[in-house]
């Protein structure tokens, strides 16, 4: 049943498939997925939301249904238990659809790296991918609540420089396109060490941006001519001071 439903959704809502690795050497790409503890997070939340959600329409419901056949009121009763029963069954639907819906967005998780760039896509009806270079990427953070620690799962957070109000962000409100999260990692100080290192390699070898690599060719043309007009100089004062040593 859940097969046929998540075809179903990969068709309607056109879900892309595996995603293409980033930028960079695609022999060093690493794909990381969530962990199956992860699953059990979002249905540990989900169950929690869903509970809630039944209690605070069937209690009330439920109340008013022995107060009416208390009162004798047989018709009214009647009712409002019809109503209660209506609505129990469109929360056990949206319930198993959401529960369906947390399976599917586990699975459509995808984290690669390479030695230059990072990819992350997520959601299902809203997909999202973004990617991130080594030069932009200014902190990692890992970030573990009390139901993740009690998992042994963890949430790597990476954040890349201007996130201010950008052009991006008002065309989107709230999409922050400087953020993104491996999501439910159990592997997270690893995956962390992993971007680290990439972050120093790409660093100390003078990589960055196309922008950064044009700025500093235009600086270093721009700093020749300055060496060449230092170089006469020097050869033209040497050759005062022998002329001048010659005549004493």
């Amino acid at each position: 049943m859940y097969r046929f439903f998540r075809e179903l959704c990969e068709k309607w809502l056109r879900i892309p498939p595996e995603p293409e690795p980033p930028p960079g050497d695609e022999t060093s790409a690493r794909v990381f997925r969530a962990a199956p503890k992860y699953l059990k997070y979002l249905r540990v939340m989900w169950g929690i939301r869903n509970g809630v959600a039944l209690l605070a329409v069937m209690i009330p419901l439920t109340v008013i249904s022995i107060a009416l056949a208390a009162n004798r009121e047989g018709t009214a009763a009647a009712v409002v238990a019809g109503v209660e029963s209506l609505v129990l069954g469109i929360l056990i639907c949206q319930a198993l659809l959401s529960l369906a819906l947390v399976q599917l967005d586990y699975e459509k998780r995808w984290y690669l790296v390479t030695d230059r760039s990072l990819r992350i896509r997520e959601g299902v009806g809203t997909v999202r991918e973004i990617t991130f270079t080594f030069s932009n990427i200014q902190n990692l953070s890992v970030t573990q609540g009390p139901i993740q620690r009690l998992l042994g799962i963890a949430d790597l957070k990476v954040e890349t420089a201007g996130g201010g109000n950008t052009a991006g962000q008002q065309q989107h409100p709230g999409l922050n396109l400087h953020t993104a999260y491996f999501r439910g990692i159990d592997n997270a100080e690893e995956v962390k060490q992993l971007i680290s290192a990439c972050m120093r390699a790409h660093r100390d070898a003078g990589l960055g941006d196309h922008e950064d690599r044009d700025l500093q060719k235009v600086e270093t043309a721009a700093a020749v001519p300055v060496i060449d007009v230092l170089g006469d100089v020097l050869v033209e004062a040497t050759a005062l001071r022998r002329a001048a040593e010659a005549t004493r």
